[in-house]
């Protein structure tokens, strides 16, 4: 059983179940939304669970093929129809008819549903059709001759139609023909009192006490024959039903009753057909209401990304990025995110000890357990990554918060013992506790050592969950006792402010004196305090001071080298890919020149035979010889030119080294350990880089790899474009993020177009452009100078976490 009394509240449950509520569309779905409840029984769990998950694939998938609107409620009516003689007025069977139909449609749907991709929905409606049958004969078939008799009787505003018996149709058509000549009469009598002055002409026919009759003025009432059937407020108009017409309204008004009579019977008639179907009705009115409250949980799994996780029948936690529903949607008003939990308890490791500073998320990561497990054990998806994994527990054990209690004489210390002496009592190897600032309203010596035996008992009862503290002495403990383990909310201790992540495996420091001083304490009375707090302890919240420094250092040195790893790797996959492309294309070009050798000595043999056997056949003479021979050399020669010739590789002209420093404007060779140095001239020096032009290209290379040379003499000296340029070098040099960060418009233009030109050299398929945010104005300048370029494909913003719209990720075609 689960403690305390209220723990739903407290975690937060009451909201979610208050909107899975609101998103039911019927009192029978929220009916079964108010019970939700804790299960300790997992079968039931996770068929609960399983429900939900193939109703939100189902909403996802065919979220349109079943009405999902007009969920009408007629169980109010079940036990009035049962009764004999009682049947449902035209204005109640409006309600039914649609009621019904929608009742037959969501049935149909759910009864011939794929029972491979959808079993516990299938088998869901399959449970209520067995139980139907076994108080009834009847099944949801049986709708459907009802709805066709509704469908015969109502039109579609609900009235009765004229042809919905054949005694119905001839009563009307007989009222009508009497209300037809009777308004002929009394419309010959109006014309005649408005001649005459004793009617305005302003008034019609009306109807009185169900008869109809003209107005006529009050002084004129006895001119024409006939009966004051009502008059005006002011008296001075009375209501004549004259003589002639008394006849005629007379019938009228039984044809009336007889309608009234006829409708009866039809209504009794069809109250008659539905009175023994109101068992059946009441099985699949319960069944609806089941399929609008998963309905309705499917819903909240969409709006808060939760899902179905691995499911084990042993107490456990792995959660992946858990988040905690409330929370999220409250950060997302005020446009924040959640910084998502990862939690994970087995066996070995049950009991997390977590510490850390005040406001740093320790409660947050308490309730977050407390609100997913509960919520999964309730039969709702829960909002974590995939790959998760939902342990089970028999009962789920808070204390949190302020629980005094002035009737009782309880003080804040003694309420949370109280709870303590409940979780010692009931606690076991199945119970996830879950203890917020353990040990806390007391003496700190006594409390700590309290709280130290309770933790331990608690180890060695095996129980499962998360305990928040100050203690160093259940850090200590947690370090050294079987079950327990430390975790701590990550603090950044350069801007001493929270990270809310949570570390696991490690002790946290509270930094009192660092957020002390960071909240402006004055500084003799934050040494003074380290004086008296003793110098173990200082020593200890500084050792983890430094450990957490030291951790977020490496850290950011470990993400920094695995990006470099990447670029190396994205490099080095390129480098491959470029070399394998050119190893097939000299084999290509081999091949293909070998083909033409064999091709042309083929061709040359085939000539010389033929000459031969002409010389032979012809017994040729020295001059016929002569031209024979002559056709042959004509081949040999158009041949040679034909060929393709191999060009012989040229080389670049001997440079002069010269001394001195380099500057804008020097001629320089790149020391790439080459027989033919490649020359280019300084453009511009930027530190210990200097940027070169290679032809028509430009290029970033260190100064120390560079050597003065003579200038050229000549324009034929110049390297070519490409000419000289080692493609390894360029790989080498070649990083995915250009950092354009403090340059100035013209070397924007210059550095960007360089790196662009590399990036299709090499084949990147994405980088990325560091401009930074301030006034937007670099951004901008980046954003329109790649808008040139057609072979990229898109240019968007990075990832709010690593950088945002600071970052320009280029998409290359």
């Amino acid at each position: 059983m689960n403690y305390p009394e209220g723990l739903a509240d407290k975690i937060g449950f009451s909201h979610v179940q208050a909107d899975i509520k609101a998103a039911c569309l019927s009192q029978m779905g929220v009916e079964f939304a108010e019970k939700m409840r804790f299960s300790n029984r997992f079968p039931l769990v996770k068929q609960w669970v399983n429900q939900v998950h193939e109703m939100k694939q189902l909403m996802a998938e065919r979220g349109g093929e079943w009405p999902q609107v007009d969920y009408y409620d007629l169980r109010p009516w079940l036990a009035p129809l049962t009764l004999e003689g009682n049947y449902l007025s035209a204005d109640q069977w409006r309600d039914w008819q649609r009621g019904l139909e929608v009742l037959y449609q969501c049935i149909r749907f759910f009864h011939l549903l794929d029972a491979e991709n959808y079993p516990e929905l299938h088998q869901l409606t399959r449970q209520y059709s067995q139980k139907i049958a076994e108080i009834s004969d009847q099944d949801y078939m049986q709708l459907l001759p009802v709805l066709q008799e509704l469908g015969r009787v109502f039109d579609t505003n609900g009235q009765i139609k004229e042809n919905a018996s054949s005694e119905l149709g001839e009563i009307r058509r007989k009222k009508n023909a009497e209300e037809q000549g009777l308004r002929k009469k009394l419309d010959s009598l109006l014309n005649q009192a408005q001649q005459q002055g004793w009617i305005s002409k302003d008034f019609s026919l009306t109807l009185r006490n169900g008869r109809m009759v003209i107005p006529l003025a009050a002084e004129h009432k006895r001119k024409i024959k006939g009966f004051v059937q009502d008059e005006s407020d002011t008296g001075k108009t009375v209501f004549l039903e004259p003589a002639d017409a008394l006849t005629a309204n007379n019938e009228i008004k039984s044809l009336e009753s007889a309608e009234k009579r006829e409708i009866i019977q039809i209504l009794s008639r069809l109250s008659d057909r539905v009175r023994p179907m109101v068992p059946m009705l009441a099985q699949w009115l319960q069944w609806l209401g089941l399929i609008d409250f998963i309905r309705a949980k499917a819903l909240w799994a969409q709006e808060h990304r939760a899902i179905l996780p691995h499911l084990q029948e042993i107490p456990s936690l792995d959660w992946r990025n858990a988040r905690h529903p409330l929370l999220e949607k409250s950060l997302e008003k005020i446009g924040k995110k959640i910084k998502p939990l990862s939690i994970h308890l087995d066996e070995k490791k049950r009991l997390m000890v977590v510490s850390g500073p005040n406001a740093g998320g320790k409660s947050v990561t308490l309730s977050t357990v407390g609100l997913l497990q509960y919520l999964y054990q309730s039969g709702c998806l829960v909002p974590i990554e995939e790959g998760s994994s939902m342990g089970f527990f028999q009962q789920i054990f808070l204390d949190m918060g302020d629980e005094q209690n002035l009737e009782n004489e309880l003080s804040t210390y003694s309420s949370h013992l109280s709870n303590m002496r409940y979780f010692l009592q009931h606690a076991n190897a199945k119970t996830l506790v879950l203890v917020d600032e353990f040990g806390t309203g007391t003496e700190p010596s006594l409390g700590g050592a309290i709280a130290e035996a309770i933790l331990e008992k608690l180890a060695d009862k095996g129980c499962y969950g998360a305990i928040n503290t100050h203690f160093g002495n259940l850090k200590s403990l947690a370090d050294r006792k079987e079950g327990l383990f430390n975790a701590a909310m990550r603090y950044d201790t350069a801007h001493l402010e929270p990270m809310f992540i949570l570390d696991m495996g490690k002790p946290g420091s509270s930094f009192a004196f660092e957020i002390a001083q960071k909240i402006g304490l004055p500084a003799g009375i934050i040494e003074n305090a380290r004086k008296k707090l003793g110098k173990k302890q200082v020593d200890f919240d500084k050792l983890l001071l430094e450990t957490e420094t030291e951790k977020q250092i490496w850290q950011s040195k470990n993400n920094s080298l695995s990006l470099q790893n990447e670029q190396v790797d994205a490099i080095k996959q390129q480098y491959e890919h470029l070399k394998n492309h050119l190893q097939d294309e000299q084999k290509n070009i081999i091949n293909k020149a070998k083909a033409e050798a064999k091709q042309l000595v083929k061709e040359a043999n085939q000539r010389i035979e033929q000459t031969i056997r002409e010389i032979k056949e012809k017994a040729a003479g020295k001059e016929a010889t002569k031209v024979i021979r002559e056709k042959l050399d004509d081949f040999a020669q158009k041949s040679l030119i034909e060929a393709p010739v191999k060009p012989k590789p040229s080389s670049n002209p001997v440079v002069k080294v010269i001394s001195g420093p380099i500057t804008v404007g020097d001629w320089v060779a790149i020391q790439d350990g080459g027989s033919d140095p490649t020359v280019g001239q300084v453009l511009e020096i930027k530190g210990k880089d200097a940027l070169l032009a290679l032809g028509s290209i430009s290029s970033t290379i260190k100064l120390k790899r560079l050597q003065k040379v003579q200038a050229p003499k000549s324009e034929k000296t110049k390297t070519s474009p490409l000419k000289g340029i080692d493609i390894n070098d360029r790989m080498a040099q070649f990083s995915l993020t250009l950092d354009l960060r403090g340059k100035r418009g013209e070397e924007v233009w210059v550095t960007l177009d360089q790196y662009i030109n590399d990036v299709l050299l090499l084949g990147a398929p994405e980088v990325r452009i560091l401009h930074g945010k301030g006034d937007g104005i670099l951004r901008s300048l980046v954003r329109e100078q790649l808008k040139r370029y057609a072979q990229i494909k898109q240019v968007q913003d990075e990832h709010a976490d690593r950088g945002g719209a600071g970052i320009s990720v280029i998409t290359m075609k």
